[in-house]
């Protein structure tokens, strides 16, 4: 994942939609930002237009790569973050639930670090139906619906202020190989990521349908399926 992060289609095609949704969030000026399980650094790459960004996460080797980018971050890991109450005025949580034992209380303390009123863009990915062997591989504990992301940010202080699915052009093919890949006759080989699928000269033409989604979501479209789901949500007063 780490060597993916620069030039596979999925990262970049994110991080496309997810600058378009924090334009939408609309930090203030000179706000104080925090990238919830930075990984390599390359969602800070995109914070920083907005204000002053700093990245956390559980693996040193991750906060180190952020480090030579150019970003400051910090071995911690949700939930329990070494920040003060309301320290930031938008945080990001990108594709760390799933991976969390509890989710609720990682919720919870990103509302506590984040200013009253401010944001934070959280994604997911979607529908347990289409649990995978790359589920396995990337050690994902659940996937999310609409219906249940919704009660999950109301129990810990936050309200919905935007939410919708991404990755929807591409939903089709993928469900079709996830759900072929259970009926399978073979032995069941060691779990392996779905970012080993495609090759790197496809990446141009897979980032494609990301772009026009992205350019749909600017325009305030919510997409109703897709392979992952994201939620804007606002800090309560």
């Amino acid at each position: 994942m780490l060597a993916a992060a620069d030039l596979h289609w999925w990262y970049r095609g994110r991080r496309r939609i997810v600058r378009v949704e924090l334009e939408a969030l609309g930090p203030p000026p000179g706000a104080r930002l925090l990238d919830a399980g930075c990984g390599g650094g390359q969602t800070l790459d995109v914070l920083r237009e907005f204000g002053a960004a700093i990245g956390i996460d559980p693996d040193a080797d991750c906060v180190a790569r952020a480090r030579a980018r150019g970003h400051e971050a910090a071995v911690a890991a949700l939930p329990e973050l070494p920040f003060d109450d309301g320290a930031f005025d938008a945080c990001t949580c990108l594709d760390v639930l799933e991976h969390l034992s509890d989710d609720e209380s990682a919720l919870a303390e990103l509302a506590r670090v984040t200013a009253p009123a401010g944001g934070l863009l959280v994604t997911v990915p979607a529908y347990e139906a289409l649990w995978s062997e790359h589920d396995r591989a990337n050690e994902h504990l659940r996937r999310y619906r609409a219906h249940t992301l919704k009660p999950l940010a109301a129990r810990t202080g936050w309200e919905i202020e935007r939410l919708t699915y991404f990755n929807t052009l591409l939903l089709a093919p993928a469900a079709i190989v996830r759900v072929a890949g259970r009926y399978r006759r073979r032995p069941r080989p060691a779990a392996v990521s779905e970012l080993n699928f495609t090759p790197r000269v496809l990446n141009g033409a897979l980032e494609l349908p990301l772009r026009a989604e992205a350019a749909l979501l600017r325009c305030g479209a919510r997409l109703p399926v897709g392979l992952s789901l994201l939620a804007i949500l606002r800090r309560r007063r």
